[in-house]
């Protein structure tokens, strides 16, 4: 796959050096050396042909930690995905991130690593990690094309244990899903308030307007209803139908005389594709192999299903006998993630630095 991506027409590498700067509340003393931006494009083979229009030209935003370019060295590498209605240039915009990460370089709470953020946005949600026929093949894009295409261009430690997933809320999801799909490419995971992991409080055909969801000829018309657009990108990614417009999926409550119709079948269907617990019937193992798995999750989480399957998903590991870290805290998904005393400054730095291989011996 790698000499593919390198083959005439269709990888086409687009690089911006950018020069990161300090944050003002921030001293130099503190922060040490900068490192640097890259965004580069690639065109993807496996996310053509989607019945949603996604672009298959992915940027991807790499940060080369501090002395990159002159030390010759290899380093561990970072994957980062990130959640539904976010992108990468949202994430580097403000400079927040790459100081916390050269915060924790310079105080020793982490090893330097080469930090990689993929494109999963999409026209409708983004990624919901899956192989989907209607959304696009995102987890060959991971694991096929996005890996290969970083070890080809910068000197990574191509090796399962210098090698982690991260991701926050559908992005943790993801992480904790390729951990189990390919323990041979990864051994650390943090997942930050993962959803999916299991089922929930609510009956999942309780949770949408359905009427309104099977009267829409467009995504945008889906708007306004708090759970309708997540919920046909899941069924776009998990029960997907190319042959049905205009969303090109099947769902868990159909139309029937004019009135909503449970069906039972799909609802275990998609059940089984989507939750992480399900997975996990097949892939503990995989989770045994890794060096380092943790996930938390916010108490006040305004769905309460994904707070009780995280519960429910701890314990299953506890069952099984795998090693892992998890942490119910008191906020919601997002507010204590990336403040200075925040989530990720203080439980995932820091995680990665006592599971991440630095050492190429």
């Amino acid at each position: 796959m790698t000499s593919l991506l390198r083959s005439a027409g269709l990888v086409a590498v687009a690089v911006t050096l950018v020069s990161l700067f300090l944050s003002p509340r921030t001293h130099a003393a503190e922060t040490g050396p900068r490192g640097t931006l890259i965004t580069e494009h690639f065109q993807s083979h496996v996310l053509r042909k989607t019945r949603t229009g996604l672009d298959p030209n992915r940027s991807i935003t790499i940060y080369l930690p501090p002395g990159y370019a002159e030390s010759g060295k290899a380093y561990p590498v970072v994957y980062y995905f990130h959640s539904i209605n976010w992108s990468p240039e949202k994430m580097f915009e403000d400079g927040n991130l790459v100081r916390l990460i050269e915060r924790a370089f310079a105080r020793g709470l982490a090893p330097e690593f080469i930090f990689i953020a993929a494109d999963y946005t999409s026209p409708t949600m983004g990624s919901w990690f899956e192989n989907s026929p209607t959304t696009g093949r995102w987890i060959d894009f991971t694991l096929d094309e996005l890996v290969p295409f970083i070890d080809g261009r910068f000197r990574t430690l191509r090796h399962r244990n210098s090698r982690a997933v991260v991701g926050d809320f559908i992005g943790g999801y993801g992480a904790l899903k390729f951990a189990m799909l390919r323990p041979d490419l990864f051994s650390v995971v943090y997942a930050l308030h993962p959803v999916a992991t299991g089922g929930g409080l609510i009956p999942m055909q309780d949770m949408v307007d359905w009427p309104r969801v099977h009267a829409a000829k467009s995504f945008s018309e889906l708007w306004g209803d708090y759970y309708a657009p997540g919920f046909v990108a899941i069924s776009q990614a998990y029960l997907p139908n190319p042959d049905r417009p205009p969303f090109f999926c099947d769902f868990i409550v159909e139309m029937e005389n004019g009135a909503p119709k449970f069906d039972p079948a799909r609802v275990r269907q998609l059940e089984h594709n989507f939750y992480l617990s399900e997975l996990l019937r097949e892939k503990a193992d995989s989770l045994r192999q890794m060096r380092g798995l943790a996930f938390d999750w916010g108490r006040y989480d305004v769905t309460q299903s994904h707070v009780y399957s995280n519960q429910a998903f701890t314990r299953t590991l506890d069952q099984l006998g795998i090693e892992h870290t998890a942490e119910e805290y008191n906020g919601n998904h997002w507010n204590r993630n990336w403040t200075d005393d925040g989530r990720f400054y203080t439980r995932v730095l820091p995680f990665l630095g006592r599971h991440l291989v630095a050492d190429a011996k």
